[in-house]
């Protein structure tokens, strides 16, 4: 993301490295309240790479005339030790500002405003060397000064434009209690604070109350009616620089994904693959078939069924099963079907084959964290909205709500060291666990999921009581129903995080050396699965000498 003052040439050289790497990332969605099984507006998150997943409350408060934010770069990736965070500018702070909370992408605050992220390439032409603001920086300020999501979609928007935006493609899932909202935004190509143009361009759509939203990697609007001011936003002269340039013409339809994403990043199945999977999970009966990026699925579908937070989890603990692209299928499984797939240099890959890559699944194993919100009109603000997180691959987390009024977390969750093993990180908890899980994916699975279960089945089955006591609370003493939920936050966070390093350990000692320790102390060895055995020739060499031995 280091990307600022120097020639366009580079700049849109080095955004398209950013864009790159940052496209490694994030699978999100949105549901509208008529779409969930209980009438919250949710929006969720996959965090694919290494970004920061260290969780910062930033107290919102009254800030006096003549105060300045400061503006900094490459926030989202602040874990990382080359990586340092660089001042790049100020801008004027406003009067009230809302508690939110700090992370690789800022995800809500304490309004039950909620946002997701996902990183798209863009234009060459639209790279600015001048532009302040990257996405991190729009969702923090959007988060802090915005109550609902058409306030949020307005103040970003005006950011951008008049500060100017650095950063490549990128999309919002934006929720508050009453409706969800999509915003993409790109750069301005060669713009500058004197120019008189905006420094961004952007738009937004709001989701049907009915309908879900899935997005990975490449713009989503797809065509946007630039008349509907109920159901569409837009930044000022949207059109201007299209039509000069020849990517639109007066009397078209304005396809805002066709203008400004018009090559998708990676390989031609890379996000298409995780929309086509995760809308065929949620509305079976449509039966999207396999498009490549350049092809466009509905920007929104209604499912089959109103969907629940456990059911977007079980969408991104996803891996492709039971399709043709399984991932736990085939030799590139190993013999105990393990989904993971490392990356892959392209120096290394078969010739022919240079421009191909494994299959992407939703749940990836360098997920730095993910979650799923409920935003809900009924309730306070403190109750209503809650927040469920998971450090590291959604198929191995455990998800725990965290209510959007708390004023704290514990400190194994708001701080860690990811370039070295942190015994004091419940991130690495969950990321030993899921690297453990590799060396026999067929039995340490089943194990996770279940102590998975174990903790999560719980917590839905406490919601409705705490939140009840909480409401009660609340209507005597604000004040009290907040220090409830924090304590209850923290109590369950805590308690995730000891219970998962316990679980850790538990899991080095039971499987090791290809073994599996059995209650009685002794060692049971089940070996490889005899198909596996014949695929990779098991014995052939064996038999060649022996043939060679008796043919002297």
């Amino acid at each position: 993301m280091e990307m600022k003052r120097f020639s366009a040439a580079a700049f849109a050289s080095a955004a398209l490295l950013f864009s790159a790497a940052a496209a490694m990332a994030c699978t999100p969605m949105g549901v509208g309240a008529k779409a969930s099984a209980d009438g919250s507006v949710m929006v969720s998150h996959t965090c694919d790479g290494w970004y920061d997943n260290r969780i910062k409350i930033i107290p919102g408060g009254d800030h006096k005339e003549g105060e300045m934010v400061d503006i900094y770069n490459v926030m989202c990736v602040d874990t990382r030790p080359n990586k340092p965070l660089r001042k790049v500018g100020e801008i004027p702070q406003v009067a009230h500002t809302y508690t939110y909370f700090q992370i690789g992408y800022p995800f809500m605050n304490d309004q039950q405003l909620m946002m997701g992220e996902f990183t798209w390439s863009g234009r060459d032409e639209l790279a600015s060397t001048e532009g302040l603001m990257y996405i991190e920086n729009l969702e923090a300020l959007g988060l802090a000064r915005a109550k609902t999501a058409r306030e949020a979609i307005k103040v970003m928007g005006e950011l951008a434009e008049k500060y100017g935006y650095a950063d490549g493609g990128e999309t919002l899932i934006i929720g508050d209690p009453k409706e969800c909202w999509v915003f993409e935004v790109c750069g301005g190509g060669l713009w500058n604070k004197d120019s008189g143009t905006p420094g961004a361009h952007w738009a937004a759509k709001r989701l049907p109350d009915d309908e879900v939203f899935v997005g990975a990697n490449r713009s989503r609007l797809g065509v946007i009616d630039l008349n509907d001011t109920e159901n569409t936003m837009h930044s000022t002269d949207i059109t201007k620089l299209p039509e000069a340039m020849g990517w639109w013409k007066q009397g078209e339809p304005f396809d805002f994904s066709t203008i400004f994403n018009p090559e998708p990043y990676g390989y031609a199945y890379y996000a298409a693959r995780r929309e086509w999977r995760a809308l065929n999970l949620v509305a079976p009966s449509l039966k999207f078939p396999v498009l490549a990026k350049w092809e466009m699925y509905p920007f929104s579908v209604k499912p089959d069924k109103k969907l629940s937070v456990k059911d977007i989890m079980d969408v991104y603990s996803d891996h492709l099963e039971g399709t043709d692209y399984d991932l736990t299928k085939g030799l590139a499984a190993g013999p105990f079907g393990c989904p993971s797939r490392w990356q892959t240099p392209k120096d290394v890959r078969p010739e022919g084959r240079k421009g191909d890559d494994w299959e992407r699944p939703i749940a990836l194993f360098r997920c730095s964290y993910s979650f799923v919100s409920q935003s809900r009109a009924d309730m306070p603000d403190a109750v209503g909205g809650v927040l469920w997180f998971g450090e590291d691959s959604p198929d191995t987390t455990v998800y725990v709500p965290i209510y959007c009024g708390v004023t704290s977390v514990p400190k194994a969750w708001s701080e860690t060291k990811r370039h070295v093993f942190d015994r004091d990180s419940a991130w690495w908890a969950f990321n030993l666990v899921n690297n453990w899980a590799t060396i026999r994916w067929d039995a340490i699975y089943p194990e996770i999921r279940a102590k998975k279960a174990s903790y999560e089945d719980k917590f839905f089955a406490d919601q409705k009581t705490i939140e009840d006591h909480a409401v009660e609370l609340y209507k005597k003493d604000p004040k009290k129903a907040v220090e409830y939920l924090t304590a209850y936050t923290n109590k369950a966070m805590n308690e995730v995080n000891d219970g998962w390093w316990d679980f850790a350990f538990e899991l080095i000692g039971k499987y090791c050396d290809g073994g599996v320790m059995q209650p009685d102390g002794s060692q049971k060895t089940p070996g490889y699965p005899t198909e596996w055995l014949k695929a990779v020739d098991f014995g052939g060499m064996t038999e060649r000498d022996l043939k060679a031995t008796n043919s002297k």
